[in-house]
């Protein structure tokens, strides 16, 4: 990238690198190193071209936390309950939800003026408040 002067880097960041949640104290901290370092590799990188950016994704029901997240009959977990209700969307995410923002931060046609940027899709999760 840095010879072709070009190219974009999507990140995977969590909800968790900005709000550290109960019970995964080094999943937050390593997620929130993401965003770190993120930022860091989007103004070093700049003069190159070359667009750093991260996703943060809300919660995506997804094999490592679906026990977390609901009963065994499909109903949501206490866990889920309260992520639930702090998410004013009210719902989980959809994979497919996260395809069109990867594009965007992929295309330069789309995003070549965007960098260092946090795109959080979360359902709102992160704008909530007491």
């Amino acid at each position: 990238m840095k010879n072709n002067r070009r190219g974009s880097i999507v990140n995977i960041a969590s909800v968790s690198g900005h709000l550290p949640l109960s019970r995964v104290v080094a999943y937050s901290a390593a997620k929130a190193a993401v965003l770190n370092l993120t930022r860091f590799l989007a103004r070093e990188w700049a003069p190159y071209n070359i667009r750093v950016n991260p996703i943060t994704p809300g919660f995506f029901p997804g094999e490592q936390n679906r026990r977390l997240l609901f009963n065994e009959d499909g109903t949501p977990a206490p866990r889920g309950e309260v992520i639930l209700a702090h998410t004013p969307m009210a719902r989980f995410g959809n994979p497919s939800e996260l395809a069109g923002a990867t594009i965007f931060l992929a295309s330069a046609k789309a995003s070549g003026f965007v960098t260092g940027i946090d795109l959080r899709i979360d359902g709102g999760f992160l704008s909530q408040t007491i």
